[in-house]
């Protein structure tokens, strides 16, 4: 079997066993939170049969290892549960967590991948331009604004955002509130903010390493040679430089889109915006745990799958594995 393919493989065999642990974790985190759920969800008020009745209908009468397995099994199958807050109610019109978490799951990859969209782009031509005019005001300016970047919390660049820009000068909107019946553009205007948010936290950190990337391959003979023949700086970094630092910054960025995903959970809530992390912090308040697990485990699905993907990129784009001896 080619080395790649077989490296591919056990990358993605070692990706499924993670994710069972993380499925394992993820019950067990849930087991040990405090308080009663069948009380959080259906009140103090509730009596003694009442509270008994919820727990034999929704399972919490039996031990948490069969709760595990029962779940499992329906998530191997597609089927991610109820939501206990619409336990009691018929049986037909109780919601599917995976009904609750699709549409929140669109929402919240359309914010990443507007993000993502600006982030990526920007960030490499604002690495690869620091590269190129190493040490001067370009480079330091860039380098300071990554730095105060990276060192500021999500929530405090959010609600510097809506300061400036939602209070002070009413540009854009606070509460990212988006529907079904809204267009495009006006999707885009609305998620302004947070999108802007996503954008300042992650360009600091694919920029800087595509910037570390570049300068660590402007000192190798073969662009030392391409300067030797002639070549305009800009050509050696993009026909021999970039090309060979596709791997780290792959990682990068990878990483940082994961993030887009699973870290997005802070600038949802702070904005309001109706997408996967503002589910699982409202199910959490509820005690409502087949949404917490599910959320939980998409979130885990979502970092290993782009942390895959990124491992494939660094093989593919070494000669060593495509070529081996």
């Amino acid at each position: 079997m080619n080395p790649v393919v077989r490296t591919i493989l056990q990358r993605l065999g070692l990706g499924i066993g993670t994710l069972l642990v993380v499925s394992i974790i993820i019950s067990l985190a849930i087991e040990m939170l405090p308080g009663d759920f069948a009380r959080a969800v259906l009140g103090q008020s509730a009596t003694p049969e009442t509270v008994a009745a919820f727990q034999r209908e929704v399972g919490l009468d039996r031990s948490p290892v069969v709760r595990y397995f029962e779940w499992m099994g329906g998530v191997l199958r597609g089927d991610f549960g109820e939501s206990y807050a619409s336990a009691g109610s018929l049986a037909g019109h109780r919601r599917l967590v995976a009904d609750m978490i699709g549409p929140r799951l669109l929402n919240t990859l359309f914010l990443a991948g507007v993000a993502a969209l600006v982030a990526v782009p920007l960030a490499l031509f604002l690495g690869i331009m620091a590269a190129l005019h190493r040490n001067s005001i370009l480079d330091r300016g860039v380098n300071v604004v990554s730095l105060v970047s990276i060192s500021s919390p999500e929530f405090f660049l959010a609600y510097i955002l809506i300061m400036f820009l939602a209070v002070k000068l009413p540009i854009f909107v606070s509460l990212a509130s988006i529907s079904p019946s809204m267009s495009v553009l006006e999707r885009l205007y609305v998620i302004a903010l947070p999108a802007i948010t996503l954008v300042l936290v992650i360009v600091a950190h694919m920029m800087r390493m595509t910037r570390a990337a570049i300068i660590n391959l402007l000192a190798s003979p073969y662009i030392e040679m391409g300067r030797l023949k002639g070549a305009r700086p800009m050509q050696i970094i993009l026909r021999h430089a970039l090309p060979n630092a596709w791997a780290p910054i792959a990682n990068v960025v990878a990483l940082n889109l994961a993030y887009l995903v699973v870290g997005v959970v802070v600038v949802e809530v702070v904005f309001t915006y109706p997408g996967i992390g503002q589910l699982m912090v409202d199910a959490v308040s509820k005690r409502d745990l087949p949404v917490v697990q599910g959320c939980a485990l998409v979130f885990a699905a979502t970092y290993i799958l782009l942390n895959l993907i990124a491992d494939i990129v660094t093989i593919a784009s070494n000669p060593r594995l495509l070529h081996p001896r």
